[in-house]
């Protein structure tokens, strides 16, 4: 009987050697570079068969594309498992994945404090309104025409999504006097939740000082920040967003910040990324980061590391580590 195979989808950049070590009991295979239209005739030249999992990697999609209908149609019928780096997965059609019997892992536990770091870097950031000094002092204006900012203390950080990043952002914004509320489909148990307060989403608008998202992005969840959640939040509120860009209505942003509805916002995505709103790249009150939440030596290793657990565990116990939420039925 032959060793299964594995397919890698892009680049490992931290720990090839592990990689490298699942052979020769996994026969390995590689499509680091190409496009769309390569990958496909491969695939249909039968350069793929027998591949049970496969790796996809951080810049996959750059590679391949989106892992939609018509991909995922092109592909063996041997693929079973999808182990994918990253937290966030909406470049995958997992409703046809689920169809196919194919599973998806992601790698939501290693990117947890690395994000939730940023997220609070934008928050202060944000409280503060940093661009403006931050930007006069390079122009050689000292201080420009920066004002006053925001104490973290004794504001409510409202976290939308408490998952993993959002209870680490619970962490450390306890560490500057925060108090917590939070919105999760459903309340969390106590020894997750501490001292934080479940309260409903309109509540967490209008009770919120500063509003973190931390959710995952979904047909349900687009948008779930427009103008209409902005005319129920409190005036002078601050907008942080370190999950997808699509979750927030960049256009209604922009004209709450104009209007001074939003005092200040820090975002890590963007809608259309790498292209960025020119009403955010115009204000001075926005704490603005090219989606570098995970960009740490630790964390991207972290990350590859876990999708090979969960790429081993697939082939040898036929089962994912941390498969989505969606299949494994949370």
């Amino acid at each position: 009987m032959s060793s299964p195979s594995a397919l890698l989808i892009g680049h490992i950049s931290h720990v090839k050697d592990e990689w490298h070590r699942l052979s020769p009991g996994i026969v390995l295979k590689e499509y680091n570079e190409g496009t769309r239209e390569d990958f496909i005739q491969k695939c249909q030249k039968g350069e793929f068969d027998n591949v049970v999992a496969i790796y996809r990697s951080n810049e996959s999609t750059s590679v391949t594309g989106p892992i939609d209908e018509a991909l995922l149609s092109q592909l063996p019928a041997s693929i079973k498992y999808i182990c994918h780096n990253g937290a966030g997965y909406d470049n995958i059609d997992v409703a046809a994945c689920t169809q196919r019997g194919i599973s998806v892992s992601s790698t939501p536990q290693a990117v947890n404090n690395a994000t939730a770091d940023i997220a609070a870097f934008l928050m202060i950031g944000a409280l503060r309104r940093i661009s403006i000094p931050f930007l006069a002092l390079r122009n050689g204006e000292w201080r420009g025409k920066s004002g006053l900012g925001y104490d973290p203390q004794s504001k409510v950080l409202g976290i939308l999504g408490m998952g993993g990043i959002g209870g680490e952002l619970a962490k450390r914004a306890r560490a500057f006097g925060m108090k917590i509320h939070y919105h999760n489909r459903k309340p969390l148990n106590p020894s997750q939740a501490g001292d934080a307060t479940y309260v409903s989403f309109d509540d967490l608008l209008s009770t919120s000082d500063v509003i973190s998202l931390n959710l995952s992005l979904n047909a349900s969840t687009r948008h779930i920040i427009g103008a209409p959640e902005f005319k129920k939040m409190r005036d002078g509120v601050i907008i942080i967003n370190t999950a997808r860009g699509k979750l927030i209505d960049e256009a209604a942003l922009v004209s709450a910040l104009e209007s001074g509805k939003v005092f200040s916002a820090g975002l890590d995505v963007y809608e259309e990324e790498p292209t960025i709103h020119e009403g955010l790249l115009k204000s001075d009150k926005v704490v603005l980061l090219p989606h570098i939440g995970t960009a740490t030596f630790e964390t991207q290793a972290e990350m590859e590391r876990l999708v090979l657990s969960n790429l081993r565990s697939a082939i040898y116990e036929h089962k994912l580590i941390t498969q989505i939420p969606e299949q494994a039925g949370k």
